[in-house]
């Protein structure tokens, strides 16, 4: 299976990390980094040399019509996402798209009917739910051993700058309320076992050096009147990452890897390090998938809940946006 990664970024190296990991499996044997697809020739090369790519090009549509490419990973950035995948999909190509499939729930529901339409395979990378902690956590709920009321998340953590989680500058934005937003919703969801919510949302004015919303607070509601309550910033000093499971019988903290009851721990183990054995797990679901003809577990239908939240999310600040008029008027903090 030829694999074509679309991005050299912080998350291409992890992908490609994962299918090497991959080959020296007896399944993953038939896996090759066939060709990596960036902005700029000389960095596209320079990570082709480095990770054993075998072709590295500047050109999406002449790497799309090479019917020696299989699937395609998509690690560009997040405005990128939705058109990206769509070109893949027309191509006939299988895609494993990096977190957000798109920026909108309509784009979102077109991608879902187009691979439906051509029969390829469409998976996103909502990596969360194969952290092992998690994972723990959604089968206790899911074995009845825990019946939720409740879920409280915070995902906190300082960036001003267009610089990203392993300090390298971008030269784009990033999205706190799609990219990031889209993992702690997701996984609120996901642990709850919901598939619909109610959504009230508090999004902080666009500001700052990035001109973008960096706080954010979302409250969920589910059939089942579980609430959860997901708060959001890059302006926090302190990082912070956890889940709060409230339940009937007892109620676990998800904290950086990390699961415990009050008393006990259930699981150790750390974002910080454990992030590539996820992303491993979640490539190797994708390439089975491929192979086996399948929807992939965390398929693009899988994650509409999400989407359908932030689209609800986005829409209250749309709305916002609409009734104070021109930036000039928006009051925000120097």
């Amino acid at each position: 299976m030829n694999i074509a990664l679309l991005g050299y970024g912080s998350i291409a190296r992890v992908h490609a990390q994962a299918v090497r990991r991959l080959q020296a499996r007896p399944e993953g044997q038939d896996l090759a980094l066939y060709a990596v697809m960036g902005r700029l020739a000389e960095p596209a090369q320079a990570f082709a040399r480095e990770l054993g790519v075998l072709h590295a090009t500047t050109d999406l549509e002449a790497l799309l019509a090479d019917p020696a490419v299989d699937a395609v990973i998509i690690c560009s950035p997040t405005d990128l996402h939705a058109a990206q995948t769509e070109r893949a999909l027309r191509a006939g190509k299988h895609v494993l798209c990096e977190i957000p499939l798109a920026t909108s729930l309509a784009d979102t529901d077109r991608l879902i009917r187009l691979a439906d339409t051509v029969d390829r395979r469409l998976m996103v990378c909502h990596t969360q739910r194969y952290y092992p902690a998690l994972v723990e956590a959604r089968r206790m709920i899911v074995a009845g051993a825990l019946h939720p009321h409740a879920l409280i998340a915070r995902y906190l953590f300082f960036r001003r700058e267009n610089v990203n989680w392993m300090g390298r500058r971008r030269s784009w934005t990033d999205n706190l309320l799609w990219h990031h937003g889209c993992h702690a919703v997701d996984a609120a969801l996901w642990l709850l076992g919901a598939t619909e919510a109610e959504v009230s949302a508090q999004i902080a004015l666009p500001g700052g050096a990035l001109d973008i919303p960096m706080d954010l607070a979302v409250v969920l509601r589910t059939p089942r009147d579980q609430l959860a309550t997901i708060a959001m910033s890059y302006n926090s000093h302190i990082p912070l990452h956890d889940y709060l499971v409230i339940g009937e019988e007892e109620t676990l903290l998800f904290d950086n890897g990390l699961l415990r009851t009050k008393d006990r721990v259930l699981v150790d183990w750390s974002e910080a390090t454990g992030l590539p054995d996820a992303v491993v797990d979640q490539d190797a679901e994708f390439f089975a998938a491929v192979r086996e003809g399948r929807e992939p577990a965390v398929s693009a239908r899988a994650v509409r809940p999400a989407m359908a939240a932030l689209q609800a999310a986005q829409d209250s600040l749309d709305a916002r946006l609409r009734r104070l008029g021109p930036p000039a008027r928006h009051s925000r903090l120097p």
